[in-house]
């Protein structure tokens, strides 16, 4: 089984993710993790975050495991990771990885912004999670201020509503939501509450033959 999750920054999508990852016993893929990876080493580098050519160079011979959650999870590093994510060669470089992992024997789970539509179109079960800016916002602000962030909840919602308009009107795979995906709104949802929504939808599939 295939499951693809889709959806927004701060969404719950990768909360929700790993919950159905460790139900399902799926092997799991954070497909975002590999472009905030490619663009921390990029700033290691003094690579420009559009010089096509060395980020495509970076992304071919990427070892997420060599960056540890905190350097990734900055707000530096998620703003980079979505100009990064606009490149069409970094793009190109990475599906290959993503795919493999997608269709290895067993199934998978990957999350990210265009899973059900370019990685795994023929995916089981496609999810797309959202919630409002402002909620999302909130989060993704307690998220920084754990990690010693000093930001304003205002200046967070304004990076996100960029990234928004950004991911969703990148001409290589825009972040969109499926057409057969189902919905998880957020919004007013306890993290439990949405991922019993999740489990609902692969119990459904399940339910018509498909094994895990």
């Amino acid at each position: 089984m295939i499951i693809a999750i889709d959806g927004t920054t701060a969404s719950g999508k990768g909360t929700i993710a790993k919950r159905l990852a460790a139900k399902y016993g799926l092997p799991h893929m954070d497909t975002g993790c590999l472009y905030r990876a490619t663009a921390v080493a990029a700033i290691r580098q003094g690579v420009a975050l559009d010089d096509a050519e060395g980020l495509q160079r970076i992304a071919a011979t990427l070892d997420p495991a060599a960056f540890s959650d905190a350097e990734l999870r900055t707000g530096e590093a998620g703003k980079a990771a979505s100009q990064v994510a606009v490149v069409p060669e970094v793009r190109r470089a990475l599906f290959d990885l993503q795919r493999s992992f997608a269709t290895q024997p067993g199934g998978a789970l990957l999350d990210g912004r265009d899973i059900g539509t370019v990685i795994a179109p023929d995916a089981d079960v496609k999810l797309w999670v959202d919630a409002n800016v402002e909620q999302r916002g909130y989060r993704r602000w307690r998220e920084y201020l754990g990690y010693g962030q000093i930001i304003s909840l205002e200046e967070v919602i304004r990076q996100m509503r960029i990234r928004d308009e950004r991911d969703q009107s990148r001409k290589d795979a825009p972040a969109t939501i499926a057409t057969d995906a189902i919905l998880i709104d957020t919004t007013d949802l306890t993290i439990d509450a949405a991922v019993e929504k999740a489990i609902a939808a692969v119990e459904a599939v399940l339910a018509r033959g498909k094994t895990v």
